[in-house]
């Protein structure tokens, strides 16, 4: 199997926000709702399974009410949920900090959105089964704010081990984690990741910096620290516009998992140098590729457990 994995997705409106950057690009597609992938759906139209954090709302309902003196409260029209599928994209992590923009009503109609497209998603006590080629992967999601790293600690190896009681042969543990604009992860981070990878997971997939972090292979098994943004929609000129898609590879056997080489597909989050058009492109100038190698080996120097090197292609 080949696994994909990308990081946040965001779509749709700032409702705090005077005018929606968004929007203004969608129209400039002529409404193609699709556009956001265009440039990367032969990728993940390729592989087995793709996941991303979905970070925002699907719904009509209106703000949370606590959240009103937020500075961005995302929320897209149910019906662009149409680009998920249509982008090769098979699965969603949806734990974050703006699941609940929407309040409880948008909440729901999110993942009701979702499921009706075919997209299973997990989020804290609602992890995601699905059979891949005859595989059982089950995906489990959690945000580590306010000081939540001891209570996952206790929580997320019974969740693990709930999923293998279910047969699961491939279990991936997502956490929005971290701090914004981090390009590394701090101590708590890599005690939770490396106590996910004991307590049997089989990969750790981090988001929320909006930043790439390294990526560490612990007991065979590695952990993303930090996918940074992908298709987003909260600046249309962030200061840092690159990202990555991590694809990992492995044969099933009895029950075992046979090898898994991983790499990396270095990208920009826009199409567009100067500004941010929310269709992630691979980036094909060897400086960018070998800028965004560079930016994860030199934020790894404190990591022990840090890989060796950032294949572009499989071993």
């Amino acid at each position: 199997l080949t696994l994909s994995f990308t990081g946040d997705v965001t779509i749709g409106t700032n409702v705090q926000a005077s005018s929606s950057i968004f929007e203004k690009e969608l129209k400039k597609q002529k409404g193609d709702i699709t556009f956001p992938f265009r440039n990367v759906r032969d990728i993940f139209l390729a592989d087995d399974m793709t996941m991303v954090n979905f970070e925002g709302t699907l719904t009509t309902a209106g703000k949370n009410p606590k959240k009103r003196d937020y500075s961005f409260l995302f929320r897209a029209d149910p019906s662009y949920v149409a680009m998920l599928p249509a982008g090769g994209i098979d699965t969603v992590s949806f734990e974050n900090n703006h699941a609940d923009d929407m309040g409880e009503e948008g909440l729901k109609e999110t993942k009701e959105t979702l499921l009706a497209a075919g997209i299973p998603y997990a989020s804290e006590d609602e992890p995601a089964i699905m059979t891949v080629k005859g595989v059982k992967i089950g995906s489990l999601a959690y945000q580590t704010f306010n000081g939540r790293h001891d209570e996952l600690i206790e929580k997320v190896p019974a969740d693990i081990a709930a999923l293998r009681a279910q047969g699961c042969e491939f279990i991936v543990v997502s956490y929005h984690w971290g701090a914004e604009k981090d390009y590394a992860p701090n101590a708590n981070q890599q005690k939770l990741g490396r106590m996910t990878i004991d307590a049997g997971a089989d990969l750790v997939i981090g988001h929320h910096s909006h930043r790439i972090n390294p990526i560490e292979k612990y007991n065979g098994k590695y952990i993303v620290y930090s996918l940074g943004n992908f298709s987003f929609a909260g600046n249309n000129k962030p200061d840092d516009m690159s990202t990555f898609i991590f694809q990992t590879r492995f044969r099933i056997k009895n029950g075992e998992i046979i090898a898994n080489p991983f790499r990396i597909i270095p990208c920009r989050i826009s199409s567009k140098t100067d500004y941010n058009d929310f269709a992630p492109t691979p980036y094909t100038a060897e400086l960018q590729i070998s800028n965004v190698i560079k930016t994860m080996q030199n934020n790894s120097k404190k990591l022990p457990y840090a890989v060796d090197s950032y294949p572009l292609d499989w071993e």
